[in-house]
């Protein structure tokens, strides 16, 4: 049963993002591929990683990630920002063209966060909140960044 109702909320999530995804499509104003989507929503949730990183996340050889990364850069959607630390470092940051792509599905996410905080009482969205903690916390130890 929880299994379930957690796969229905988060196929949800899924589903409204596929949905806006293909609206642009159909405006012509995607430019990304769905592999290339998923590479920018690593990239985004690593925040900054290097190419390396990317690459080792994603289970992918360097050169392989290397040209993931240089197709998404000549599309606008990622720079190259040298480390302060390290200059033969290069860190992955999503530009403001990644950020209005992405939006659509977090401009969602804010639109269900609004209704849990009206439908529930305050100790329900805590208890909401300490589960989700746990879970990023503890039991999900497979996903490291």
């Amino acid at each position: 049963m929880l299994q379930d109702a957690f796969s229905k909320v988060y196929t949800k999530f899924k589903m409204h993002f596929y949905r806006k995804v293909f609206e642009r499509l159909q405006d012509r104003e995607a430019s990304l591929t769905t592999v290339e989507t998923f590479c920018m929503e690593i990239i985004y949730a690593l925040n900054k990683p290097t190419v390396a990183q990317f690459a080792e996340i994603t289970n992918i050889s360097s050169p392989n990630a290397a040209y993931k990364v240089n197709n998404l850069v000549k599309k606008g959607y990622l720079r190259r920002v040298q480390s302060e630390t390290d200059k033969r470092e290069f860190h992955l940051e999503v530009t403001d063209k990644y950020l209005d792509y992405y939006n659509i599905s977090y401009n969602y996410m804010d639109t269900v966060m609004k209704r849990i905080e009206e439908r529930f009482s305050p100790e329900e969205i805590n208890t909401l909140i300490k589960v989700l903690e746990i879970m990023d916390e503890e039991l999900m130890p497979e996903i490291k960044f």
